[in-house]
């Protein structure tokens, strides 16, 4: 590099009043720098030359090089002074200022044309600097750029200082985290790529951080929250949950939406929470007046559904859209999803249990969003409940009943015997009537996606709820970076409909391929606006990968805290939606995996395939299954190849066959119990080896225990008992006051007076 450089310069020395300069001239560019150490350059220059010659062009060159005392301007550009010298000699103030005007264009142009050279490509420093000029300068030597066009060499001449050689790699993060918002949201496992591009850090800056911490990682791999977290905190950014984010305000303009007046009154969206258990089902049941529990395997929800309900309300007829949630702890994505698009809130606590894990989870949902609610005590028909105390748990979140002088709804049912349900249903149209949820069905549609599968006969479907505007078959409908013109509707109902109005939940042909749930949608006027937003923001998702990179190549500070090597699972999961399989995912991701990691190779909705079979062969994967089939020639097919598979119908099936699969991986380990202590008498040989004499001093010595030999308290020797002998006899066991032959095939070191200690090993239950 350094030869490279001083081929395009030549040296020299200019003697002005007195003072000696050093400077270096380009061959190629109208450049001059004076040389801040021409020895060190020059010696570098003529490594490869006679010893007599470097010291003779040293000495007569650079001999008594001497620095001003004080800055002088040398100002080596004549073209410069010849132009400043026509400007001023102008009279017309016009003329001047459309000069300078046109040399202000010039310098810019030229500025452009010039690059920095790296701090390690910097060999020498301008200093051409007046008396008059700050501290405020700008570094470095500036190399051209060529241009194919143009042949024009520029000339730029920039003022410099001592003081910055360099820019500093930590004032650039600091300057960057002053400009930027210093907020962060981190609510998943993410990429070091994607965790550089939220911080604006390199990723290179971070992979190093996290190695001086002791955490080696790669650009490709995932970390925790947790991590991900310290890393933030270390580069000062505050990490915060997730805000409520309007996806519509970031990706369509004014004109793309018909209208935004909110004039018609709406049904309003009421999503019921609560644990397992505590009778969801069975009160939608009750109002809706079907049996929807003897559909749902194991007679619990596990997938977000929503239902349409007419009610008489003051002689008029009222609809209200219930959207029902699961209570089992596997599912807390749909709750959350339930949540963002609900509009009055229906908490269900079952009398006889009162307030459990989900029904607090589902509390803090609610007051986190200041959603308008309404408390159900369900199972009042029970035996043996007391509703005070269930009330007196629900003021420790300041719920408090009207009856107790607070303004929380109250309501006690019971769904099996349908007691209260119509002021249950009175005190949901007296709430919406207080909220007045408007939207305007004449603009486009847009909403959230709640859940997605495959089909075997019609493709993709997407389930979603409409906030504003009527969807009409042949819209076309955005969500994320996918698009699509929509074939079918279909109401909760199971009708197929033409067109949806809003607060209605329908299903939809469409998409090419599913959408995540949890997706806001909207619907735009023509196809190119819908590929121009869908490429937009590909970027913003490209970092969203699938949810079963929740469990792959992640890394926690928890892994590196026990090195030992990790057994891992290869699985091919298979679900009947796309919000099953993320509940199933993050319930992998909440089993304990120090010593056996589950590694998802495969997610998809749908029947088990072929190409799934030839996927588990060449990965060496099991194959788990939720509430989807497989053909009697594919079953047939997986016990001739030799492959575990499972399917399930209930969720905590699965799960415990996962965590008892698990288990079979987990190497043995047993805890020692010590059950006899002997002393060494004597010592004597015998043809196989040496042999100790001994007195069991307490309990018992057992052919085959593990033992440890103490020499005056100091460890010598771990092994077993290989041989044990009662006067001539081989026995099994030696009790204590008796005197037996002790020989272990691994030691031959025994002296008198050794201690024996004699350990029975018991098998530790495996856990992971």
């Amino acid at each position: 590099m350094i030869n490279k450089v001083l081929f395009k310069y030549s040296f020299f020395m200019i003697i002005i009043e007195d003072y000696k300069f050093n400077f270096c001239h380009s061959i190629y560019k109208d450049s001059i720098v004076w040389l801040k150490k021409p020895l060190l350059v020059f010696d570098r220059y003529l490594d490869d030359i006679d010893t007599n010659k470097k010291e003779l062009v040293q000495d007569t060159i650079f001999k008594n090089v001497e620095k001003p005392d004080s800055p002088v301007l040398i100002d080596f550009s004549v073209k410069d002074k010849e132009k400043k010298s026509k400007i001023n000699n102008r009279s017309d103030s016009t003329e001047i200022k459309s000069e300078l005007k046109k040399n202000k264009i010039k310098l810019k142009k030229k500025q452009r044309n010039k690059q920095k050279l790296d701090s390690k490509d910097i060999l020498f420093e301008q200093r051409f600097v007046s008396d008059q000029e700050n501290d405020n300068i700008d570094l470095g030597l500036t190399k051209s750029l060529k241009s194919n066009k143009s042949k024009k060499k520029y000339k730029v001449r920039k003022n410099v200082d001592d003081t910055d050689n360099q820019l500093n790699i930590n004032q650039v993060l600091s300057n960057k985290d002053k400009l930027s918002d210093k907020q962060i949201i981190l609510d998943k496992h993410l990429t070091i790529e994607s965790l550089s591009e939220k911080l604006n850090i390199p990723e290179a800056a971070i992979i190093t951080w996290l190695f001086l911490q002791g955490i080696s990682v790669t650009i490709n791999q995932v970390v925790d929250i947790k991590i991900a977290t310290k890393v933030a905190e270390h580069y000062n950014f505050d990490v915060i949950d997730h805000p409520d984010i309007d996806f519509l305000n970031n990706n369509l303009s004014s004109n793309q939406l018909l209208s935004k007046v909110k004039n018609v009154q709406r049904p309003p969206v009421v999503t019921i929470f609560g644990h397992v258990d505590h009778g969801k089902t069975t009160l939608l049941e009750s109002i809706l007046k079907t049996d929807l529990a003897c559909q749902e395997a194991g007679g619990i929800t596990q997938s977000i559904k929503g239902y349409e309900v007419e009610y008489d309300y003051l002689n008029q007829k009222e609809n209200i859209v219930f959207v029902d949630t699961p209570g089992h702890e596997a599912f807390t994505n749909m709750r959350l999803r339930g949540a963002e698009i609900t509009d009055i809130a229906l908490l269900i606590v079952a009398a006889d249990d009162g307030l459990k894990q989900q029904t607090i989870e589902s509390i803090s949902y609610i007051l986190k969003r200041k959603i308008p609610y309404i408390i159900v005590i369900n199972k009042i028909d029970k035996t043996n409940i007391n509703l005070d105390n269930i009330k007196q748990e629900l003021t420790e979140y300041n719920i408090i009943d009207k009856k107790w002088g607070g303004d929380s709804i109250i309501v006690e049912v019971s769904a099996l015997k349908s007691f209260n349900l119509n002021l249950l249903l009175s005190s949901i149209c007296d709430m919406a009537k207080t909220q007045n949820f408007k939207a305007n069905p004449n603009s486009y549609a847009q909403g959230s996606i709640l859940d997605s599968y495959l089909d075997k006969k019609t493709g993709i479907v997407t389930t979603l709820i409409i906030k504003d505007g009527t969807l009409k078959i042949g819209d076309i409908i955005i969500a994320g970076n996918f698009y699509g013109r929509v074939k079918n509707i279909v109401s909760s109902n199971g009708i197929k409909i033409t067109k949806a109005l809003p607060s209605a939940i329908v299903n939809v042909w469409g998409f090419s391929i599913s959408p995540r749930a949890g997706l806001k949608f909207h619907v735009v006027s023509d196809e190119k606006t819908a590929k121009s937003l869908a490429n937009r923001n590909v970027k913003l998702y490209k970092n969203a990968f699938g949810i079963s990179n929740v469990l792959n190549t992640r890394v926690t500070f928890d892994s590196y805290k026990d090195q030992k090597s990790i057994k891992i699972i290869n699985v091919i999961l298979k679900a009947d939606t796309q919000g099953a399989l993320e509940a199933i995912i993050n319930s992998f991701a909440n089993i304990s995996q120090k010593k056996v990691q589950i590694n998802i190779i495969s997610t998809n909705c749908g029947f088990i395939s072929n190409n799934d079979l030839e996927l588990a062969i060449t990965s060496k994967s099991i194959i788990l299954g939720f509430n989807v089939g497989i053909s009697s020639s594919l079953a047939q097919k997986v016990k001739k190849l030799g492959i575990t598979m499972g399917l399930f119908d209930i969720i905590y099936a699965l799960l415990d066959y996962m965590q008892n699969y698990m288990l079979t991986f987990v190497d043995l380990e047993f805890d020692q119990k010590l059950i006899g202590k002997a002393k060494v008498q004597t010592v004597f040989k015998i043809n196989k080896g040496l042999v100790a004499g001994c007195l069991v001093d307490y309990g018992k010595l057992k052919k085959g225990s593990k033992i440890s030999i103490y020499r005056n308290k100091n460890l010598v020797h771990e092994g077993s008992i290989d041989s044990l002998k009662r006067l001539k006899d081989d026995v099994y066991e030696v009790l204590e006051g008796n005197e037996c032959g002790v020989m272990c095939d691994d030691y031959q070191f025994w002296q008198s007076l050794d201690i024996i200690e004699v350990y029975e090993l018991i098998e530790k239950v495996k856990v992971l």
